[in-house]
C-alpha cells in the first residue's frame, strides 16, 4: 500500500531540507508548492531535496524538482533507480528544448537556407529528367498521347484565361501609352508611338504579361490539384492500378501549356497595341490608318517571332515547377497553400530569369 504524499521541512542555522515522503506527482503539485513558498529559501546556503522515502516520481514534478535544483543549487538526494532515470530523462529534454529555442547565427540560419535551395533544386532537377524521359516515351508511341486530356487541359488552362489577359494586355498597352504621349507631346513626336508600343510590348511585355497571369491561374491550378490528388492518395491508387502518374497528370498539362502560350501572346499583341492606339487616336491624334502604317513600316517580323518564341519555354518552367510543388505537398492541407504560395512565386522568378537570358542571346545575337 502506498504512503500518503507528504512534505517536511527541516532547518538548522544555514540549512534546508525538503524532506518527501509517498507518492509524488501532478495532483500534489499545487500544495507542495505553496509550502515551499511560505519559506524563503533565498536565506539558506544549503538546501537538499531528500527522495529517499519516495516510493512514485511522475514527470510533472520531476520537472518541479529539477527547477528548485538548477534555482537555489539544491541537491537531490536519491538512491532509486527508477526516480533517478526519471529525473535524468526530464533534465535530457529539458537541454534539448534549450538547444532547440537557442537563436541562430546569420551565417547558421543561411547556410540552412542554402542547402535547403541546394536540396530543391536537385530534386527538380530529378523531376525534369523524369518529364523528359516520359516525354520522349511518350512522343515515340504517339498511339500513347492522351489527346482527350490535352485538350480538356487546352480549355482549362488556356482557353479560359482568354478573357483575363485580353483584359490585362489591353490595360497594360493602355497605360504605356497614355504614360509615354505626354513626354512625346514635348517634343512633337507623336508618332514615335508606334515604334515605342511596337517593340516594347511585342518583344518583352506581352510574353511577360502573360506568362505571369497563367503562373497565377493556371501553375496554382495545377498545384493545388496534384497536391490534393496526393493527400487523398489518388497518386497511390494510380500507380498501384499500373497507371503512370506523369503520362496522365504531366504530359497533358505541359504539352497543352506548351501549344497554348504562343497563341495566348498572340492574343496580348493584339489587345495591348490596340489599347495604344486608343490613346494614340485620343490624346496625340495620330489615326489608326496612320498608325497602321507606321506599324507595318517600323516593325519588323523578327519582333513579333521573337516574343511568341519565348512561349513554350515560359509555359514548361510554369507547368514543370506547378506540378512539381503539387508533388512535393505532405499529408495536410496547409502543405497545399504553402507550395501553391511557392510555384506562383517560383515559376514567376523563372519566368524572369528566362526572359532575361533571352534578351541578352538576341540582343548579342543582333535579332
Amino acid at each position: 500500500m502506498a504512503k500518503i504524499s507528504s512534505l517536511s521541512l527541516q532547518s538548522d542555522k544555514d540549512e534546508l531540507s525538503l524532506i518527501f515522503h509517498g507518492t509524488l506527482s501532478l495532483y500534489q503539485l499545487n500544495s507542495f508548492e505553496r509550502q515551499i513558498k511560505s519559506v524563503q529559501l533565498e536565506q539558506y546556503k544549503t538546501i537538499t531535496i531528500d527522495l529517499q522515502q519516495v516510493e512514485y516520481l511522475d514527470t510533472a514534478m520531476a520537472l518541479y524538482l529539477n527547477g528548485l535544483s538548477q534555482r537555489y543549487h539544491a541537491v537531490i538526494i536519491c538512491e532509486n533507480s527508477t526516480l533517478n532515470k526519471t529525473l535524468q530523462l526530464v533534465q535530457q529534454r529539458e537541454v534539448v528544448a534549450l538547444q532547440q529555442k537557442r537563436k541562430k547565427s546569420f551565417l547558421e540560419a543561411l547556410g540552412k537556407k542554402a542547402y535547403k535551395f541546394y536540396e530543391g533544386l536537385l530534386g527538380y532537377i530529378h523531376f525534369l529528367g523524369v518529364v523528359f524521359i516520359s516525354k520522349l516515351y511518350m512522343l515515340g508511341s504517339l498511339r500513347d498521347i492522351r489527346i482527350k486530356e490535352i485538350a480538356f487541359e487546352i480549355n482549362e488552362s488556356a482557353i479560359k484565361a482568354l478573357g483575363i489577359i485580353a483584359l490585362t494586355s489591353f490595360l497594360i498597352g493602355l497605360v504605356v501609352a497614355y504614360q509615354s504621349a505626354y513626354q512625346l507631346k514635348i517634343y512633337g513626336a507623336n508618332i514615335y508611338i508606334v515604334d515605342m508600343l511596337g517593340l516594347s510590348i511585342l518583344r518583352e511585355l506581352s510574353p511577360l504579361i502573360t506568362a505571369i497571369v497563367i503562373a497565377g491561374r493556371s501553375g496554382s491550378a495545377y498545384s493545388a490539384q496534384i497536391g490534393a490528388m496526393k493527400i487523398t492518395q489518388e497518386l497511390d491508387a494510380m500507380k498501384t492500378m499500373g497507371f503512370d502518374p506523369y503520362a496522365f497528370l504531366v504530359f497533358p498539362r505541359t504539352m497543352a501549356l506548351m501549344l497554348m502560350m504562343p497563341i495566348l501572346i498572340f492574343i496580348s499583341d493584339i489587345m495591348a497595341m490596340l489599347g495604344g492606339m486608343l490613346v494614340a487616336n485620343i490624346d496625340l491624334k495620330v489615326t489608326t490608318e496612320l498608325f497602321i502604317d507606321r506599324f507595318n513600316e517600323v516593325i519588323a517580323l523578327k519582333h513579333f517571332l521573337v516574343g511568341v518564341i519565348k512561349g513554350p519555354f515560359f509555359a514548361f518552367l510554369i507547368a514543370s515547377i506547378g506540378i512539381y510543388r503539387g508533388l512535393q505537398v505532405k499529408d495536410d492541407t496547409q502543405s497545399i497553400g504553402f507550395n501553391t504560395t511557392k510555384s506562383v512565386v517560383e515559376s514567376i522568378f523563372a519566368v524572369i530569369v528566362c526572359d532575361a537570358i533571352f534578351s541578352i542571346m538576341f540582343t548579342n545575337l543582333g535579332i
